[in-house]
């Protein structure tokens, strides 16, 4: 699928998330734990700052030009709140069945395949290029280490 350059780096990101997501996914009784440590440190590294990023920059500019109570945006901010409450039990429970494991992996890759086919595009539709282009940049700008 061919995506503006201003939302790249969150394809890329969404990349990793859909990695993690197998990881999940793949799970056995056996391998639980070194599945939670993976998704754990993804999450701790990476994957929280995506859905701030996403939350704050993101869809407030959508909402500037399009209608900020369109179905798929809210649907992207409960599925955030949703994983965001998943990772928080992960992260506390050191011993995880695969079961659970399993639901947060495919509710991660469901969500990742939502916003790359729907929302993403209903943000480039909808966004002047100059805007998605600053978008872009601020997104940039957030992902570099601080001083």
């Amino acid at each position: 699928m061919q995506r503006d350059p201003a939302l790249v780096s969150l394809s890329h990101d969404h990349h990793q998330a859909l990695f993690a997501a197998q990881g999940l996914r793949r799970a056995t009784p056996e391998t639980a734990a070194d599945a939670r440590a993976a998704f754990l440190a993804y999450w701790d590294g990476h994957g929280s700052t995506h859905f701030r990023l996403e939350e704050e920059l993101l869809l407030p500019a959508y909402a500037g030009h399009g209608d900020p109570h369109h179905p798929l945006v809210a649907r992207a901010l409960c599925e955030h709140v949703a994983i965001r409450h998943q990772a928080q039990v992960l992260a506390a429970d050191p011993a995880p069945g695969p079961e659970q494991l399993h639901a947060l992996g495919t509710a991660l890759a469901d969500h990742v395949r939502m916003e790359e086919r729907e929302l993403f595009v209903l943000v480039e539709r909808a966004l002047p290029a100059d805007e998605l282009a600053a978008v872009g940049a601020a997104l940039e700008r957030a992902e570099l280490p601080g001083p």
